[in-house]
């Protein structure tokens, strides 16, 4: 028992951003994995050939390693330091200053960095990230204010990213799909 709780002393103490991040970047590759595998499934039940694209896997953990982890992990110890308490008060002014600054980050970090990581111009990701911003701005909408409810009320804040990278991986599952077949779909 002595040694889990060093264990977890460690990776929720002295490791924490290490934690976060490590967390995120896999949570971010494990959402993609499982949007691919519902994307060759349908392939295959039309009769098509289809492979995972690790590269694809790859590119979402490094933005959950070089984005998502680091950000999360210094926006939540920011909310944290200027918004003490778990009043309904605070909690309400947490949540939308994550709703107003924190969705639009996120989402044009990850559309913008997944394009530039594929080759994509700067010019063609601004272009891209205009025409799916509202679709996921309006979806997040849906999900976090009450996912962060639960954070800011009843985690201690070294948990709050952890606890956010899990919720996010049903997000990343959502982000995945908007940015690689949301387009697919359209036509």
């Amino acid at each position: 028992m002595n040694g889990v709780r060093s264990i977890y002393n460690l990776m929720f103490g002295r490791h924490l951003f290490l934690t976060n991040t490590i967390s995120a970047g896999v949570l971010l590759g494990a959402g993609d994995s499982i949007v691919q595998t519902f994307e060759g499934r349908r392939i295959k039940k039309k009769g098509g050939e289809w492979a995972r694209d690790w590269k694809r896997t790859g590119r979402m953990v490094t933005i959950g390693l070089v984005l998502q982890g680091p950000a999360s992990h210094a926006w939540y110890s920011f909310l944290d330091r200027i918004l003490r308490g778990t009043q309904f008060k605070t909690i309400a002014k947490k949540i939308l200053l994550d709703q107003i600054f924190a969705s639009p980050f996120f989402a044009f970090g990850f559309l913008m960095g997944m394009g530039l990581l594929e080759g994509q111009s700067w010019d063609k990701g601004v272009q891209e990230f205009k025409s799916k911003f509202w679709t996921v701005y309006m979806a997040d909408w849906t999900v976090w204010p009450a996912a962060q409810c639960i954070n800011f009320y009843f985690l201690p804040p070294k948990l709050r990213v952890i606890y956010v990278n899990f919720v996010t991986l049903g997000w990343d599952v959502f982000l995945s799909y908007i940015k690689h077949e949301f387009k697919k779909d359209q036509d």
